[in-house]
């Protein structure tokens, strides 16, 4: 359990990396951009690639990189509104 949060946060913290948003977000959401995009991104892409903890890392970080993606967006548009 404790392996596939360190493994989550590092999946998050690298999604956060590609897509410029890793500064502005904390440890608890690295770990769970981590962990959903690791879900999101095996359910779409399936568990090819070296695996970690249980988790498939290449489509683990593809997955938390539209993740983090969609969660900026749908935050910068409520914010945008207001």
């Amino acid at each position: 359990m404790i392996w596939s949060i360190i493994v989550g946060a590092i999946i998050g913290v690298i999604a956060g990396a590609i897509t410029n948003k890793g500064k502005s977000m904390g440890w608890i959401a690295n770990i769970l951009a981590g962990l959903i995009g690791s879900s999101i991104g095996q359910a779409l892409l399936g568990t090819w690639g070296p695996s970690l903890a249980g988790m498939a890392i290449v489509p683990s970080i593809i997955g938390a990189v539209i993740l983090v993606l969609v969660v900026s967006f749908v935050i910068r548009s409520v914010n945008k509104d207001k």
